[in-house]
């Protein structure tokens, strides 16, 4: 059903009869630029809609005959008058990921005429991933002039319900054959890879041998994260500052080791351990236990099957982000995150708690030493080794308190999560105008424009987080919660609609609150004031998320 010229189609499940019309034109009539989103229950389509509309009772009332139906919606806009079929929700809920058991193959599923050409040279995006750093791309994206569209699979309720993408939760992001016939039936340019794991499965070879613009490094690349041994080969070839370490498999041989080396010492995963594979021991018995999780317990699966055991650096743990297209990396922004789970840096380690963007630590002089020593080393070196790498590297830094000077610990090869969320409220540039700019080696030049105002991120985590959590707490206010501030928006990182129609938390990180403000201190002040108006007797979150940048009196009040 098209409105007129207002380009806005109701298609799959929208109950076409006169009420529902009305209802619908009286959307159309009162708010004609009102963006809608994917929604998959009436409960999640009024809760979209009043949020948007913020209580204007014209369209309030128009809409309420439709509101009372027990029938889904889903609709889509388009810009260019192309009727799409989209993929529907499951069971009627928006969860972060499907169950393997019930996730279908995209081509078997429904079948979707390619879209028509944007003569203007705009493109489709799909972001891969389900977590608050691909709310965060989305995003971005969907305010890049040159992004015509977005997708996310498999995304996550706060991404659809947000319209910042449209969410393809049947799409199984493990099976590439998949991926690439959904890149083809909806006639995407471009895909945005977000976790490590499909990059270092190899995603990004299997779209590009389909044709598709991946940006991404390929599985030969993305092993600067996926695997330790890899990584320090590659400071060791290339001089690159690092820490000095030994690699093993054997935890007798590990254990002698580290007697020999003494504590404090870090103990790391080889591979792949969703951000919580380093373990700083501040004695031998940490250490020792820490070899015990890894090559004993296989706490952490393959991923731990083998182990790095470093010196410890002291000093300040910061990281830098850089774009990347093969042969050349522009710098991107500094920011500092917080690992461990509990206030004052206690606890164990989570896939981060909260994030701060730019870090004062990392001085303009000090950016140029990571620049030059660090990462166009790698860069060059590693297209000489005929192994280009195309994507965002971040490079975990330890400015070591003897020296000054940034040593590097490890390689990012995707934006951070929760980093991520403070780069992209922070960005000004084109994000789709770059992305292709580096997937086509064409970052000669390519400047970034960034706000000058700082941000920072909260994350909030279901209670038990980063151990045993119950999903399924209801969470609420959070559309008063992003109106508290200007600038404060909320990334969701885990979440779902019930089949109640209420928002409920569905994994670990939920949440990510993020503001900007004049300087930090505004910043902070924005984020926390809008998590205290979240209604979320399930949740937590540390409260002294920026402490390294703030006055440390500040930090001890707030805290």
């Amino acid at each position: 059903m098209q409105e007129g010229g207002n380009d806005k189609f109701l298609l799959d499940g929208f109950p076409l009869n006169e009420e529902s019309r009305a209802a619908f034109e009286a959307v159309i009539k009162f708010e004609p630029e009102l963006p809608l989103a994917f929604c998959s229950s009436v409960e999640e389509m009024e809760w979209r809609l009043l949020s948007r509309i913020q209580g204007r009772e014209a369209i309030r009332k128009g809409f309420e005959p439709f509101l009372k139906s027990s029938l889904p919606v889903i609709e889509h806009y388009n810009s260019r008058g192309t009727v799409r079929k989209p993929y529907r929700m499951l069971g009627g809920l928006s969860p972060p990921l499907p169950s393997l058991a019930v996730r279908q193959s995209m081509s078997k599923s429904v079948s979707i005429p390619p879209p028509s050409s944007d003569e203007s040279g705009r493109v489709a995006a799909l972001v891969i991933g389900a977590g608050g750093r691909e709310h965060a791309l989305c995003f971005a994206l969907q305010r890049s002039p040159s992004c015509k569209s977005v997708f996310c699979a498999p995304g996550n309720a706060g991404i659809s319900s947000s319209g910042n993408a449209v969410c393809l939760p049947e799409l199984d992001i493990s099976d590439s054959s998949a991926v690439v016939s959904a890149c083809r039936e909806l006639g995407i340019d471009l895909v945005v890879v977000g976790p490590e794991a499909p990059l270092v499965s190899g995603i990004v070879d299997d779209l590009a041998r389909a044709g598709i613009l991946t940006f991404g490094p390929s599985k030969k690349a993305a092993a600067l994260e996926g695997s330790k041994s890899f990584f320090k080969s590659i400071c060791d070839k290339y001089n690159i500052p690092t820490a000095k370490y030994n690699t093993f498999t054997d935890p007798s041989e590990a254990k002698q080791y580290i007697k020999k080396e003494g504590a404090p010492i870090v103990v790391k995963t080889h591979g792949l351990a969703a951000g919580k594979g380093a373990i700083v021991a501040m004695t031998l018995e940490e250490a020792y236990d820490a070899v015990d999780s890894m090559l004993v317990k296989g706490a952490f699966g393959s991923g731990g099957s083998k182990l790095i055991v470093e010196e410890f650096l002291e000093g300040d743990e910061v990281s830098f982000y850089t774009l990347v297209d093969g042969e050349r990396a522009i710098p991107m922004a500094s920011v500092q995150d917080h690992k461990r789970v509990g206030d004052g840096d206690t606890g164990p380690n989570t896939g981060g708690m909260g994030a701060y963007s730019p870090a004062p630590v990392l001085t303009p002089e000090l950016q140029s030493f990571v620049m030059k020593s660090i990462i166009l080393p790698t860069v060059k070196g590693m297209a000489a080794d005929g192994c280009k790498f195309v994507g965002v590297l971040g490079a975990g830094l330890i400015i070591e308190k003897k020296s000054g000077f940034p040593k590097l610990i490890e390689y990012d090869v995707r934006f951070g999560d929760p980093e991520c969320q403070v780069f992209m409220v922070r960005l000004k540039s084109d994000l789709a105008r770059v992305l292709l700019a580096a997937c086509r080696g064409e970052l000669s030049g390519v400047t970034l424009d960034w706000s000058p105002e700082p941000a920072m991120v909260v994350v909030m985590a279901s209670k038990g987080y980063p151990g045993a959590y119950e999903a399924g707490s209801v969470i609420k206010n959070l559309e008063a919660a992003e109106m508290v501030a200007p600038s404060v928006k909320i990334f969701h990182s885990g979440t779902a609609f019930g089949s109640d129609g209420n928002l409920i938390a569905a994994s670990g990180r939920v949440l990510g609150v993020t503001a900007k403000g004049m300087n930090l201190e505004q910043a902070r002040e924005r984020a926390y004031n809008a998590v205290e108006a979240i209604n979320w007797p399930g949740g937590f979150y540390r409260h002294d998320i920026g402490w390294r940048a703030l006055p440390k009196t500040q930090a001890e009040k707030e805290g």
